[in-house]
């Protein structure tokens, strides 16, 4: 048996973000898409106010969004009854799930679907995944 390595994340760097969402979303889910990421956040947080996104690739194939900063954001899913606080970074994989789930549910696109998956292998991960999974279950 071996033991598999840590699913790692990379920043995108900055001239590469203008390529980064058509790249995984695709034209046609583009527009649709780059919204629904913050759209989720701002469901799941009074304390989200917009802000500056930043895209990590995940080295297994996975991507996500989250915003930047050490903000902590007190969060609620009311589809579950799920209450808590996370940081930021565990605020944008939570939303990206959500949005993921959302766009590989209308779409049926292979490449959501998986990128769903992906993203939830590195929740998992994560150490906050106990927040998490709680918000999406």
């Amino acid at each position: 048996m071996h033991d598999q390595e840590p699913i790692t994340r990379t920043l995108v760097a900055d001239d590469d973000r203008l390529d980064f969402l058509p790249k995984h979303l695709g034209l046609a889910n583009l527009m649709v898409g780059q919204n629904l990421f913050p759209a989720y956040l701002d469901q799941l947080s009074d304390d989200y106010k917009g802000g500056y996104w930043e895209f990590y690739e995940l080295s297994n194939g996975g991507w996500y969004m989250a915003p930047r900063g050490e903000q902590r954001y007190r969060t609620q899913w009311l589809g579950n009854y799920y209450e808590g606080e996370m940081s930021a970074d565990a605020a944008g994989i939570t939303a990206s799930l959500f949005a993921l789930c959302e766009l590989a549910n209308s779409t049926q696109a292979d490449a959501l679907i998986n990128a769903y998956h992906l993203l939830r292998e590195y929740a998992i991960e994560h150490p906050e995944w106990e927040q998490i999974g709680q918000a999406i279950d």
